[in-house]
């Protein structure tokens, strides 16, 4: 480790991963800290919400707290670090999505996720991250702010290799 800095006369103390703005960011940039942390509010958002998503309300009524609740959980500050994540992470935060769309529909245990989501017209979470963060870069784009135009200007790839940002915004390649 650096040696210890000092602010103000006191200590400051190295942290192997750090809380800023509400997302965990840790030394590697691999954004385990911050998937733990996602999976348990939307966890955690859901055992709260258990009694109105399985209860007989319409549809729409139950989607309305999935979508305030669970799914913004799920999606803060996302085109942030959305596009550092692993394949098993991202499919552990679909994961999220799936039992909870599973808990407002009742579906059995032979019901595909997939036919979960179309049928309640829910977009898949990379799906929505993308949507946000494309509206996001292009507000930011072609706001009245020059300092915000470009922030994370597209790249082939950065010269660490990790993917960048504004990289999500890019359309997948098809799923063969």
């Amino acid at each position: 480790m650096p040696p210890k800095l000092r602010l103000w006369r006191q200590d400051v103390e190295w942290q192997t991963k750090v809380r800023y703005l509400g997302v965990q960011i840790d030394r590697s940039m691999r954004m385990a800290a911050q998937v733990e942390q996602v999976i348990h509010q939307s966890r955690a958002a859901r055992s709260m919400l258990r009694p109105v998503l399985r209860s007989h309300l319409p549809l729409r009524a139950k989607l309305a707290p999935y979508k305030g609740y669970i799914r913004s959980r799920l999606t803060y500050a996302a085109p942030a670090w959305y596009a550092l994540c692993s394949i098993s992470q991202i499919k552990r935060i679909q994961a999220q999505q799936s039992i909870a769309l599973r808990m407002i529909v009742g579906a059995g245990r032979y019901v595909l996720n997939n036919v979960t989501a179309r049928d309640l017209c829910i977009e898949t979470v990379e799906e929505f991250i993308r949507r946000i963060a494309r509206r996001m870069f292009d507000f930011a784009d072609q706001g009245p702010h020059e300092f915000l135009r470009n922030i994370a200007p597209t790249h082939e790839r950065s010269p660490s290799g990790r993917p960048l940002p504004r990289e999500i915004t890019k359309t997948p390649p098809p799923k063969q």
